[in-house]
């Protein structure tokens, strides 16, 4: 990352446009994408027999299940984060209502519910 903000912002905007002319020549999407969910399963059947003991079946049946898991775990991640994001964020609109008030306040000038601005009362 430079220093510079609007560079970093170019160095993006110049991965994603390379990003969409590689997907835009890609024939076979679920061909080029292969190594990378073999990987993944792969990893998934070593975490739920790791000395290799069980049957192929069983290994696979296992591993399909921490695969659900994890993506659960995720989910379960996003979904706090966000509703952590949803309270800051009324926490935000509170401060500010709070702050506009106070300078309203400061000024003599009323609020009312509807949001209309008016002299003293």
């Amino acid at each position: 990352m430079s220093t510079d903000p609007s560079l970093d912002h170019e160095r993006v905007l110049r991965a994603q446009i390379a990003a969409h002319e590689s997907w835009a020549n890609t024939t076979d999407r679920a061909a080029r994408t292969a190594p990378a969910r073999r990987a993944l399963l792969d990893k998934f059947e070593q975490q739920v027999d790791p000395n290799g003991e069980l049957s192929p079946a069983e290994r696979t049946r296992r591993a399909e299940h921490a695969r659900k898991a994890h993506f659960k775990r995720l989910a379960l991640k996003s979904a706090q984060a966000r509703r952590r994001a949803k309270a800051q964020a009324a926490v935000e609109v509170q401060a500010e209502r709070e702050l506009d008030q106070a300078d309203h306040a400061d000024l003599g000038i009323t609020t009312h519910l509807d949001g209309e601005i008016g002299g003293e009362v």
